[in-house]
């Protein structure tokens, strides 16, 4: 996973140049952008002001790839936060488009490998929006944390949103299929326990039986799966445990860390009562 955020504000772009002028100005002033930097545009008379959008926001984009990537991913949190708002409209030239805004905005992201979650800027590659809305609330909010946080770099904080959202649904099935002190398991133990307890592998054996797959298959998959998701709920207990301490953040393999938030989502999803009814 390497996308670079600077495409993100490629896509935002053309959106935000069909707001007039002072109403771009306090987006991304808003935003954090430093407005000492446009003051000397000047458009003081209107009709510079309808034809100098387009300079305006190429003054802010010239200044948006020097920012490091913690002020670029808060800035267009924002700046998109407040297009959504409705507290700005359209120019009138394009008010028409004022309707499906956000419907453009997530069309011109998509095609550039991101998504909007929670106004939230996000590369596709992370979660899958279409699975991640039928996930319980506290465990979807802890998984777009994760996202967020491994976007911007902070992979110690990533793992810990991603084992937190597999933390609140075991957590829950701990207590209302009594399943013992959830303190005491670990996190791998509490993640085979709440699998075996909500009947997931029961629930894929009846749905592997009914588009006739053979026994002797469906067996060696289960007992793979199985071994799989053990081992992912292994790595992500130990990414967690040993990634930092008092010192600050170890040095860790980026790639599990993605890795980590895949199968959190897995997880989850997998523990998920409607998926087993």
């Amino acid at each position: 996973m390497n996308q670079d955020i600077n495409s993100a504000w490629a896509a935002v772009v053309p959106i935000l140049k069909k707001f007039n002028y002072y109403d771009i100005k306090d987006i991304v002033g808003l935003a954090g952008f430093n407005m000492t930097i446009l003051n000397g545009l000047g458009y003081d008379d209107w009709r510079q002001q309808n034809t100098g959008t387009d300079q305006l926001v190429s003054e802010i984009g010239g200044y948006f790839p020097r920012d490091d990537n913690e002020f670029k991913s808060r800035f267009l949190h924002i700046v998109i936060e407040e297009i959504l708002s409705g507290k700005f409209k359209l120019n009138s030239n394009f008010s028409h488009e004022q309707r499906n805004l956000k419907k453009r905005l997530k069309y011109c992201l998509n095609r550039l490998g991101w998504q909007l979650i929670d106004n939230k800027v996000l590369p596709i590659e992370i979660l899958d929006i279409s699975d991640l809305n039928e996930l319980e609330p506290s465990a979807r909010n802890d998984l777009v944390k994760a996202a967020t946080k491994f976007r911007d770099g902070d992979l110690s904080g990533s793992v810990s949103s991603a084992c937190a959202a597999v933390d609140s649904v075991t957590e829950r099935l701990y207590r209302e299929k009594n399943l013992g002190d959830v303190k005491k398991s670990s996190f791998r133990e509490r993640c085979a326990k709440s699998l075996e307890a909500v009947g997931v592998f029961e629930a894929i054996d009846r749905q592997l039986i009914e588009i006739e797959w053979k026994n002797s298959n469906i067996t060696q998959f289960k007992s793979n799966l199985k071994q799989s998701l053990n081992q992912a709920a292994f790595v992500m207990q130990t990414l967690r445990s040993d990634m930092s301490d008092v010192h600050g953040t170890k040095p860790v393999i980026k790639p599990l860390v993605f890795d980590s938030i895949k199968w959190s989502q897995i997880i989850v999803r997998l523990l998920s009562e409607k998926y087993n009814d």
